[in-house]
């Protein structure tokens, strides 16, 4: 077996003749294992987690449970606010390599200097940032809770927004606020075309716009409905109408296509050839790297103490002030 800063997963061959699915059930009740996995997973790993969800289900998720290992199918933000939840737990996430653009775009150091330039703000974070980032904030929000705990506090209170800055102007416009935005966006929204996205419109009258609010505001100018992925996923499944065009990564369409076998979900298309409408670093993680990583239960998150103390605060502030929202 071997782990280091190169790799960041565990190196071994997996013999091919496994079920890998049979052996990742026999591990996780050997060890009392729960798998949490995002929406943004390849198939076949949302399809043996314990739970599948947003930023939020998940921090609830892992906030609740009471397996010894939690093995996160995500990325490092996600893993690191498990550990911040449960530091006498065991979290593991199958490639340390899976990181997050909007995470990355809001070092801890830089962050504290923006934070000086702006005195007196209240500082919400998306939960898209590091544990050292979070540990600078007064509240953590998901695309989920965002607008509820902006409109919690007073209409007259400063606020910083970070890391995203497309979610931060679109919580703006929804609540008339004037937040401060530090300048960060998601790699995967950022690249869908709102050219293209009209062309496809066109192509598909009466078929509404599912947009994921980490977009540019072009496109959410074109959407019919902005919400997170588990809100996305909600309005397709209640919804009478049989065709959608969802702009986010397309790995909430294995879930949405579950819950509807008859309905038409189609990928709003980026601005290049590319698959850019998948997350990189979202599909480091496979089936494989799961297997090994429970098995060996490695690579495990860790961090610093005073860090994941200073973390948990903003945290817990959000499960408490969100408590309401589904």
């Amino acid at each position: 077996m071997l782990i280091d800063a190169d790799i960041g997963y565990v190196n071994e061959d997996v013999d091919p003749t496994l079920d890998l699915r049979d052996e990742i059930d026999r591990l996780r009740t050997e060890k009392n294992a729960v798998i949490l996995a995002h929406y943004y997973q390849e198939a076949p790993i949302q399809d043996l987690a314990d739970y599948i969800g947003d930023s939020l289900g998940l921090a609830r998720q892992a906030a609740e449970t009471d397996a010894d290992i939690i093995v996160f199918a995500g990325v490092h933000f996600m893993a690191e606010t498990a550990k911040i939840l449960n530091p006498s737990k065991k979290v593991l996430l199958p490639d340390l390599n899976a990181g997050c653009s909007l995470a990355d775009a809001c070092p801890a150091d830089e962050f504290a200097a923006f934070k000086a330039q702006h005195p007196g703000h209240t500082v919400i974070s998306y939960i898209n940032c590091s544990a050292a980032t979070k540990a600078q904030s007064d509240i953590i929000c998901t695309s989920s809770n965002a607008e509820h705990l902006v409109r919690s506090l007073p209409e007259d209170e400063p606020i910083i927004f970070a890391p995203d800055r497309n979610l931060g102007a679109w919580l703006n416009r929804q609540t008339g606020r004037n937040m401060v935005l530090w300048d960060g966006v998601c790699i995967v929204h950022q690249t869908f075309s709102e050219k293209k996205l009209v062309r496809l419109k066109m192509r598909y009258p009466g078929a509404p716009v599912l947009a994921h609010p980490e977009c540019d505001e072009p496109v959410l100018r074109q959407a019919d409905f902005v919400g997170s992925t588990s809100q996305i996923r909600k309005f397709a499944r209640e919804s009478d109408l049989e065709t959608f065009i969802v702009a986010t990564e397309e790995g909430i369409l294995h879930q949405m296509q579950k819950d509807s076998p008859g309905k038409t979900f189609i990928p709003a298309p980026p601005d290049s050839g590319c698959n850019c409408n998948q997350c990189p670093h979202m599909r480091l993680n496979t089936i494989e790297k799961l297997y090994l990583c429970l098995r060996h239960e490695a690579p495990e998150i860790t961090m610093d103490e005073d860090i994941r103390r200073r973390a948990l605060v903003p945290i817990e502030r959000m499960l408490e002030m969100s408590a309401a929202v589904v």
